[in-house]
Parts: C-alpha cells; sequence; structure tokens
C-alpha cells in the first residue's frame, strides 16, 4: 500500500467518526436514544472495520513482511 492511500484511508476512518457522532447526535433530538445508537452503529462498525485494516497493514510494514511504498522516490 502506498504511504498516500494509507493516509486517505486513516483520514476516511476519522471522518466516519464523526458522522457516527453527527448522525447519533442529530437523530437524537427526533427519534430517540436507542433508534439513535441502532442508526449509528453500521458506521461505526465500518469505522472500525477501516481502523483494523490499517492496523494490520501497519504491522505488517512494522515487521517487515509487507513494506509501505513511498509515492516520490528519495534520491
Amino acid at each position: 500500500m502506498k504511504q498516500s492511500t494509507f493516509v486517505k484511508w486513516g483520514l476516511l476512518a476519522f471522518g466516519l467518526v464523526l458522522f457516527t457522532f453527527v448522525i447519533r447526535g442529530s437523530t437524537r433530538l427526533f427519534l430517540g436514544d436507542r433508534t439513535a445508537t441502532v442508526l449509528s452503529a453500521p458506521v461505526g462498525l465500518g469505522a472500525l472495520a477501516v481502523l483494523v485494516v490499517l492496523f494490520v497493514v501497519a504491522l505488517l510494514s512494522l515487521v517487515g513482511l509487507r513494506p509501505m511504498e513511498r509515492d516520490i522516490d528519495e534520491r
């Protein structure tokens, strides 16, 4: 995985976590706490899945089994 792709996926996970808070907060105003939790859970699980994949990729890169590709060649 390239470094820029890794960063983009990290920003996506961060955005999904923020979106979970927005969904839960705005839904609580109209539908109640339980419904808000049910509606925000799939987005939160998606963010968790992205973070787990990024953790595994970072761990494999750290160990050296699958090195991270650089975007710009260092000279």
